[in-house]
This record gives structure tokens, C-alpha cells and sequence, in this order.
């Protein structure tokens, strides 16, 4: 729990604060942006919440957090915030929330689906989450973008008997059901499409669902300062040339959705994600 003594002197009195335990993973800024924001490497509140909607995203923004940076001064009630997550995005996808610290906050996300739903890389294993979780439908199946982001798979896999999926060339320590082979897109099952993108890590790999929705993990990510797309070049792990060349393929698949493990969203027409797209290549091509 956040301590009140380790609390940044730059926060803003009130309420809310972000003690010195913060690991800079900037969800607490996306949940509420209105509330929380960047001092150098760390967050901190800027503004405290007033409305009754601010609140209660700030509070989503405390249960959410996977280091337990977010206090509040005096009790606030949370379990209305505990139990929005998953909280819907779009049409079928929802985002997790309760990011685990074993995955550095990465944000994961839960596709619902007749066939059985998709846990897309690995939340912390939070009663409250597991139990909305159960309400959805449960989980058929895990899927891993890349070895850093599995953070409490076992116990997932053990609660809901899911099949874990990831690449053979990130599988070490992990005893996945299933293993993906080779640098070809291949289809897991109906609607989604695996697209192997070594990079961040040399087995990184994306999933297309449906054509709208791409999971890309630590691959790219939504820029606001861009007002487009990013890749992470201080964490391409493997290999920068690899990550600029992985993203190329992308360029032979349509997708509206950009739901990164870490970094922002991205939400666009087909055509300007597209053109999002080729914007970001140029970029990492002129950066080799």
C-alpha cells in the first residue's frame, strides 16, 4: 500500500497521492488523465479529482496500479472501481486493469468469445478480477505476446484450465500447451491470426482479431505526441534492424485497434492506421 511519509512532494495536496514507489508505467495517466500525470520518471497527481467520475476513475487508477503507488489520505471507497475491470473497450474487447508488477504494469486485455474467450498476456491474479472474470465466461485461452508479460499465467492456468500459447523462441521457463513455430502468420483459431514479429524480443508476436483488433505487446504502441504510432527502440532487446523489418509485415493486414502491453492505445479508420503505419517505419528506418 502507498505510504503517506513517501509520498512526492509534488503532488498536489488532497486526497490522492503517488508515493516513491511509482515504476513510471504510465497506466494511472491513461485510466485518469485528468487526475494523474508525468514529473520526470515517475507519476504524480496534479489535480485532484472533484466530480463523482473523477473519483472513480482516479480509484480505478489505484486498483489498476501494480506496485501499490496509489494512496489516498483519508478512505475512499474503491470496490465500485474493483470491480469495473475488465472494463469494455470495444464491441468484445475489454481491458484488464490490475497489472501485475512481475510484468511492469503491462496492460493485458480479455476477448469474449462464443468459441471461448482470450486472455491476451497476463494480469495480476486478483480475486476481484478473476471473479468478473468468471461472470465473462472464464478463459479458454492465454495468449503470450512475448515472455515478458506472463506475470501470473500459472495461476490462471490452474483456475481456469486455459491453454497457454507463445513462441518457442520465448518459451523458456514457461510450460505452454502450445508452442508457435517460424516467422509465419498462422491462424490459432477462428479470427485470430498470430503474426510473429521478433524485435523486443526475438519471439515477440502480435494477434490480429477479426481485422480490427491488433495486440501488439511491446512491439508498437499509440503516441500522443506523435498524434500516431511508436516503437520502442531503448527496449528492442533482440534487435532494432529485426523490429523495423517485423513491421513491415504488418503492412499486409488492416486493423482499426492498437493495444499495446505498454504504451497508449491507438484508435483510427482502417486507412489512416494504415498510413499511421508506414508513418512510424520511415521513423525507425531514419533511427537504424
Amino acid at each position: 500500500m502507498a505510504n503517506t511519509n513517501r509520498a512526492y512532494a509534488e503532488n498536489t495536496p488532497g486526497d490522492f497521492f503517488v508515493d516513491d514507489t511509482c515504476i513510471d508505467c504510465d497506466l494511472c495517466r491513461q485510466i485518469a488523465p485528468s487526475v494523474f500525470t508525468e514529473d520526470a520518471d515517475h507519476s504524480i497527481v496534479y489535480r485532484q479529482p472533484e466530480s463523482s467520475a473523477e473519483i472513480h476513475r482516479a480509484a480505478m487508477a489505484l486498483v489498476a496500479c501494480p506496485t501499490g503507488s496509489i494512496g489516498t489520505r483519508r478512505k475512499v471507497d474503491s470496490r465500485a472501481a474493483a470491480v469495473s475491470y475488465p472494463e469494455l473497450i470495444d464491441e468484445n474487447v475489454y481491458f484488464c486493469g490490475y497489472a501485475s508488477p512481475n510484468s511492469y504494469g503491462a496492460s493485458s486485455y480479455l476477448i469474449t468469445r462464443p468459441e471461448g474467450n482470450v486472455l491476451v498476456d497476463s494480469p495480476r491474479f486478483a480475486r476481484t478480477l478473476v471473479h468478473r472474470i468468471e461472470e465473462l465466461g472464464g478463459v479458454s485461452v492465454m495468449f503470450f505476446s512475448h515472455r515478458d508479460d506472463v506475470a501470473d499465467h500459472q495461476k490462471f492456468h490452474e483456475h481456469f484450465g486455459c491453454r497457454r500459447i507463445i513462441h518457442r523462441a520465448d518459451s523458456r521457463g514457461i510450460e505452454a500447451e502450445q508452442l508457435l513455430e517460424g516467422q509465419e502468420p498462422a491462424d490459432i483459431d477462428q479470427d485470430l491470426l498470430v503474426i510473429p514479429v521478433p524485435g523486443h524480443t526475438r519471439g515477440h508476436v502480435v494477434l490480429l482479431y477479426k481485422n480490427k483488433f491488433l495486440f501488439t505487446g511491446d512491439h508498437l504502441a499509440g503516441s500522443d505526441n506523435r498524434r500516431g504510432l511508436i516503437a520502442f527502440r531503448d527496449v528492442a532487446w533482440y534487435s532494432w534492424p529485426e523490429q523495423t523489418k517485423s513491421m513491415k509485415r504488418l503492412l499486409d493486414f488492416r486493423f482499426e485497434w492498437v493495444l499495446p502491453g505498454h504504451g497508449r492505445r491507438a484508435h483510427q479508420p482502417q486507412d489512416a492506421m494504415h498510413k499511421s503505419l508506414i508513418d512510424c517505419i520511415e521513423w525507425m528506418e531514419r533511427t537504424k
